[in-house]
């Protein structure tokens, strides 16, 4: 498998601290590395309210382009939010340009997917969550990780409803 590429740049896997390697990939990038975070939209409750959260697919880690003859591991090493180098005994060891090819069209395949709409105007629903659980309506408008608009018929008037993209669903009933 090729790991090397132009000019003899290979990738390393680069382990982080816990909750700091958006941190360290920041650090990274400010002394002039290039750096693959592998990062993905997740649906996250906190505080009673449902949202949609980036968060690194691989919590510990990131990777990162150097020159293992020309470049100096120590900055890397010493730099905010970095554990170490992943290696072999005192040899860090090169991740295949292939496999970090393919992370980064699984991420943007990801990211394609998470911005189509879920539902069209008119569209029957279900909400999921919240004081109208169960209830149905019409989808108005709204984007996938924000707030949508519903059409919601209660005692034969029909009021427009705010809720987080996450308390609705497609309606199973005919």
């Amino acid at each position: 498998m090729k790991t090397t590429g132009p000019e003899g740049l290979r990738w390393y896997a680069v382990q982080c601290k816990s909750g700091e390697s958006f941190r360290a990939a920041e650090h990274l990038t400010h002394q002039g590395y290039t750096v693959f975070h592998p990062v993905m939209q997740r649906e996250k409750r906190q505080r009673g309210k449902t949202g949609q959260v980036l968060e690194p697919l691989f919590p510990w880690y990131l990777f990162i382009r150097m020159n293992p003859l020309q470049d100096n591991w120590a900055p890397v090493r010493s730099t905010r939010g970095v554990i170490k180098l992943l290696a072999f005994g005192r040899e860090p060891v090169p991740v295949p340009d292939a496999l970090i090819d393919t992370l980064r069209q699984q991420v943007s395949d990801q990211a394609m997917v998470s911005q189509e709409p879920r539902f069209q105007a008119g569209e029957r629903i279900e909400i999921t969550d919240g004081p109208f659980k169960a209830l149905e309506g019409l989808f108005v408008h709204g984007k996938e990780d924000e707030r949508v608009v519903v059409l919601l018929n209660i005692l034969q008037q029909e009021h427009r409803i705010t809720l987080q993209s996450s308390q609705i669903q497609g309606s199973t009933k005919p």
